[in-house]
């Protein structure tokens, strides 16, 4: 596919899970001259991006967007796309601290447009996610679905954080991409089911302690995919949209459950007989408060744009674990 390319590119926790494998990808596809990776390295990782680091195409600034300072608000100046992946990614931490995702979530969302607005940045990439919905009530879940209301404080920033983006793009002329993410994996995660299972089973290989029933079915795509699409999203088909914001789903079109992916981890890490011990958080079997229990989005106005994921959920799922084990690249 034919991608726009750009001058500099910002990209917020780029040491981090997604945000340093679309450093790999816009380099890799030599998409960007200059690509700046702005990260405290609060959950990222410097391995992640060690391979970049000392080239002259890629500069790395450890910053805490959190505070604007003039170090990291400089790199703003005329960037042609910041894409904003830098957050908490944990919702459970949501309930017992919720201060935690109103400021490393929305008050960051916040100081970032606020960057792009002071230094003339063109367009706003935004990792939002599909906890945006909350406990839909139609699925496959569309972007024009109505009511939306978030059961945890992470799923509520990150839609307050929706609405900043859209302000700011009618407000200043900022070009809004607004990527609601199923759940992401792959190499590099360091939370999830998956990774909680391989740490479990590696301390007990004899039992495993399962959040939540098993029955939660949730949609999963491997962050393969999901930079692939987000980049096909921002460098094809917003620029030529002509809309001031677009709201895209990326996910995949079928889902797993909890038990399945234990039983895909089980059977990679080579054991049996392994007991389940099922610890709901609620009556109705989530993992934790503010758990969506069933998620699966409507990707039809993605594939319209003629993308598609290249691996369902089981065959994220698979591979991932076999990376994370190290069995797979």
């Amino acid at each position: 596919m034919s991608l726009q390319h750009i001058n500099r590119v910002i990209v917020t926790g780029g040491a981090g899970f997604i945000g340093s494998h679309i450093i790999d990808y816009l380099v890799r596809n030599r998409l960007a001259e200059e690509v700046i990776a702005i990260d405290n390295l609060s959950s990222g990782s410097i391995d992640n991006i060690a391979g970049h680091i000392n080239k002259k195409y890629f500069t790395f600034v450890k910053a805490d967007l959190k505070h604007p300072d003039e170090q990291w608000l400089y790199y703003f100046r005329n960037a042609d796309i910041a894409i904003h992946m830098a957050a908490n990614p944990e919702v459970r931490v949501s309930v017992t601290n919720p201060g935690i995702h109103f400021n490393e979530n929305l008050v960051v969302t916040f100081n970032v447009l606020e960057a792009c607005r002071r230094g003339r940045a063109k367009t706003l990439v935004f990792a939002s996610s599909s906890t945006v919905y909350g406990d839909a009530k139609t699925i496959p879940t569309p972007e024009n679905y109505q009511p939306l209301e978030p059961i945890s404080i992470y799923g509520a920033a990150k839609l307050a954080a929706e609405y900043l983006c859209i302000s700011y793009s009618k407000l200043y002329g900022i070009k809004c991409l607004i990527v609601r993410y199923a759940n992401v994996i792959g190499p590099r995660s360091t939370h999830g089911v998956i990774v909680d299972f391989i740490n479990k089973l590696r301390q007990n290989p004899k039992e495993l302690e399962i959040l939540g029933d098993g029955t939660q079915r949730k949609s999963y795509l491997h962050v393969y995919d999901a930079v692939d699409a987000t980049l096909f999203l921002a460098l094809k088909i917003l620029p030529t949209a002509g809309v001031d914001y677009d709201v895209y789903n990326v996910g995949n079109e079928d889902w797993i459950t909890v038990r399945e992916i234990a039983d895909i981890v089980v059977e990679e890490m080579g054991l049996s007989n392994i007991k389940y011990i099922f610890k709901p958080a609620t009556p109705d079997g989530r993992g934790w408060l503010g758990d969506v229990k069933f998620m699966l989005l409507d990707i039809s106005k993605l594939k319209s744009t003629g993308w598609k994921p290249s691996m369902n959920s089981y065959t994220a799922v698979r591979k991932t674990v076999r990376q994370l084990l190290k069995k797979e690249t």
